[in-house]
């Protein structure tokens, strides 16, 4: 991915200037920073960032001057990112399945919170982490919904098993604490209340009084038209059921945002390459680049049409089937997309609220995916 020192008003003037054939994501640090002044003043606790959703060193860079101080890492490569860019900053090692030479690396680096959530891994940790001074959290994990994807699937123990582990981290000379993810883009704050509420069900359970509970991400980005998710609702929830369920033995709290964090800092530029028959929309990029993330959690459609000259094509939408620019059949964005009924081939689509799971998970399948990224003061558009 390639980055230009050039700093751009708005994604409008990269488009009339440039008129770039390859797709191009648009940073704005000043959107960036924004959001992460209103978690640091909003949420009642640590906020750490989840370093997967997008580990660009502009990311991590301004995150620290915005004041954050903590990171979710997952990986050896990502502990190294953090050390090297914010030495000072706290680690939180929260992928719950780890190889032993992955321990000993996070160990040498100085990682002193871990999260399991199985009988396997927490003897690991215990036979190659020093217990002193070192937190171990219980991951767990309920049927809820209001996410758009269930991260129970993959990680997080039963209640009854999590109150076994918690018992277990706390006899093994561990600081015990507790974990969740209710989901990513998670846009209904009751799925926190019922996390809480069995977070405090599993401690009384084991007898162990955490440390902190770390109430993990999920935390919406502006993906869809129309008012953006009011994070301070869900914060304020988060708050007062962490006193209505632990009482006098609350535990301190922590979150591990990614999407809502850097999600809306970025827009992504794509081009159109092809109107098939003026049916199909085929793009520059598709879901083995910076889209990849769209057949899985849905499209967003917080998008505009521009014209090569910069102006907004602003015709009665219509539903059309978008392919990505790949030789394989799977490259489609899922249902139909919205788009201007006057968009024409060499116009521009830009995807809005791209920060998260885009320049990551990027490829170059088939020889595409060239992703440049360029840095803007504004995201907004001037009107055409």
């Amino acid at each position: 991915m390639g980055l230009s020192k050039t700093i751009w008003a708005m994604p409008s003037e990269i488009i009339r200037i440039k008129e770039p054939d390859h797709p191009v994501l648009v940073f704005a640090p000043t959107v960036l920073q924004a959001t992460a002044r209103r978690f640091l003043a909003g949420f009642p606790g640590l906020v750490t960032y989840a370093v997967k959703s997008n580990p660009d060193e502009m990311v991590i860079q301004n995150l620290v001057a915005a004041g954050v101080k903590g990171f979710d890492v997952a990986s050896p490569f990502e502990i190294d990112l953090i050390r090297r860019l914010a030495p000072g900053a706290a680690l939180h090692y929260h992928n719950p399945v780890r190889a032993r030479s992955e321990i000993a690396h996070a160990v040498a680096a100085g990682v002193k919170s871990w999260s399991v959530d199985s009988i396997s891994e927490l003897e690991k940790l215990i036979a190659q982490v020093p217990a002193e001074d070192c937190e171990i959290s219980v991951r767990f994990k309920l049927p809820v919904s209001g996410a758009a994807y269930n991260f129970g699937a993959k990680f997080g123990a039963t209640a009854d098993l999590a109150a076994q582990l918690l018992a277990r981290v706390a006899q093994a000379g561990f600081v015990p604490s507790l974990t969740f993810h209710p989901g990513t883009q998670c846009t209904d704050p009751m799925a926190w209340d019922a996390y809480i509420r069995t977070a405090a069900q599993i401690c009384a359970e084991a007898g162990v009084q955490p440390r902190r509970l770390n109430v993990g991400g999920g935390f919406p980005s502006h993906r869809n038209v129309g008012p953006a998710p009011v994070l301070e609702t869900i914060f304020s929830l988060i708050d007062r059921v962490a006193t209505e369920a632990f009482g006098d033995a609350r535990p301190a709290l922590v979150c591990e945002p990614g999407r809502g964090l850097v999600g809306d800092a970025f827009s992504h530029i794509t081009r159109v390459k092809a109107l098939r028959d003026g049916v199909h929309v085929f793009l520059n990029d598709g879901v083995y680049g910076g889209l990849a993330e769209l057949p899985l959690i849905g499209n967003i459609d917080r998008i505009e049409v521009i014209s090569p000259e910069g102006k907004i094509r602003r015709g009665a939408t219509i539903p059309r089937v978008v392919f990505g620019p790949t030789c394989d059949s799977v490259d489609r964005l899922p249902g139909d997309l919205d788009l201007a009924g006057d968009l024409e081939e060499g116009d521009f689509v830009v995807f809005h609220g791209m920060g998260a799971y885009s320049s990551a998970t990027n490829t170059r399948f088939n020889g595409f995916g060239a992703m440049e990224t360029v840095t803007a003061m504004s995201l907004r558009f001037e009107t055409a």
